[in-house]
């Protein structure tokens, strides 16, 4: 007998017929002998309605109500699964997260999770229950309810799993695991059967959107051993077959994923680019010029600073592009005459593409081969940044899927 966590996405719980399907799911593992606790999101589409109404009554919304709104969607998910499971025969029960308790700071909108009390959980999961617990919300400590933001129905199983230290969590969505690349852009995209979780880690933060990164961060911290499979498959399929379907990630590495050098290639479409020309060169400069954008809550991601030149240089960053006007106003408003910089330019269409794969710790020549092929392709490499699993460039824009494909070939990433 195993204690598994199930996490269900809004995809998968978008009907009542889905919603069903995901309660023949849950009870074929119950009566196989496992505990299961099971962490839905709202159903699909209702987080953006409820917040939608919220905008149409206030466009200046207080975010303690946002959440207070936006936490009913995985209410109504979590007692209609529950009804599902009852009628399926499976004794069952739902919590909001601020019933089980699942403490998180103060934060709304965006909380971090704090601890999770595990008693009521493994009450009733020891009475042989179904435990299903409300995913993407937290109470702080003043009583309020709070979100966590986009996707934090992921990181709320998680760190479930973590708490109960289950034997498995689940992530079930609308793909069926973790791919080289996204198969929309390259056809030849190949589902990995394992992946580490530093690897997941570059590609949730460059630009996949199979698991939110701060789910990765969890599992990855808490070493809970996580499994991203598909929901939308025949509910009733064999047990064994489930259990070893999707992609395992694991923080174990091994010869097979080091001697795949490159496990996948990764992308973001919406990057903008920065440059501030002829700045002085002297300490403190780039605080000066990112200091206002951190102030202004933008993100920065990339940054390049060239080599000085009669002690004038030029600094380089990235930012979304929904942020790209204004940072570029912030820059020219407050910051361009303060620090005497020559002129604030920019590009708010380049993407940003990376290879990403463990083996590069043991192989040489991968960034030449990079380089190599997307010169033959004639792409324009503007920027360069690697860490010891990761490079990634910025291009245009228009050449950007014709990358992905040059390298996913070049890596030889359609062979199993």
């Amino acid at each position: 007998m195993a204690l598994i966590v199930h996490k269900y996405g809004g995809t998968s719980m978008g009907s009542v017929e889905r919603i069903q399907n995901v309660a023949k799911r849950v009870a074929k593992w119950m009566r196989a002998g496992h505990q299961v606790v099971v962490v839905p999101s709202a159903m699909s589409g209702e987080t953006n309605r409820l917040l939608g109404l919220a905008k149409d009554i206030n466009p200046e919304a207080n975010p303690r109500e946002l959440d207070q709104i936006a936490s009913t969607g995985e209410q109504v998910s979590s007692g209609l699964l529950a009804l599902a499971l009852l009628r399926e025969g499976v004794d069952a029960v739902s919590y909001a997260g601020w019933q089980v308790t699942v403490h998180t700071d103060s934060s709304f909108t965006k909380a971090r999770i704090k601890s999770i009390d595990d008693k009521k959980i493994l009450a009733d999961l020891n009475a042989g229950r179904a435990v299903v617990v409300t995913g993407f919300q937290g109470v702080d400590p003043q009583g309020n309810i709070t979100t966590l933001g986009r996707g934090g129905s992921d990181t709320s199983a998680v760190a479930m799993a973590a708490a109960l230290k289950a034997d498995e969590c689940l992530i079930y969505t609308d793909v069926d695991g973790v791919y080289t690349t996204d198969p929309r852009v390259c056809e030849d995209a190949r589902r990995l059967d394992k992946i580490t979780f530093e690897e997941m880690l570059e590609m949730a933060s460059l630009g996949s959107k199979v698991l939110q990164i701060r789910s990765v961060e969890f599992a990855g911290k808490y070493k809970v051993k996580t499994r991203v499979l598909s929901s939308l498959t025949d509910p009733l399929m064999p047990l064994d077959i489930e259990m070893k379907s999707g992609t395992l990630i694991t923080f174990e590495e091994d010869s097979t994923m080091e001697a795949a050098v490159i496990s996948g290639i990764a992308f973001a479409r919406d990057e903008a680019k920065i440059t501030v020309l002829g700045v002085p060169d002297r300490p403190g400069i780039a605080y000066q010029i990112l200091g206002p954008i951190a102030d202004a809550n933008i993100d920065v991601d990339m940054i390049i600073q060239n080599q000085s030149y009669e002690g004038k240089t030029d600094f380089t960053f990235t930012v979304p592009r929904a942020e790209y006007q204004k940072a570029l106003d912030l820059l020219k408003s407050g910051v361009q005459a303060h620090i005497e910089a020559k002129e604030i330019t920019g590009d708010p269409k380049v993407s940003k593409v990376s290879v990403v794969g463990v083996g590069m710790r043991s192989h040489v020549g991968i960034a030449s081969k990079m380089f190599r092929t997307l010169s033959e392709e004639g792409i324009n490499i503007l920027m360069i940044s690697t860490s010891e699993i990761k490079i990634s460039v910025v291009i245009d824009e228009k050449y950007m899927e014709l990358a992905v494909r040059a390298l996913h070939k070049a890596f030889e990433l359609d062979q199993k």
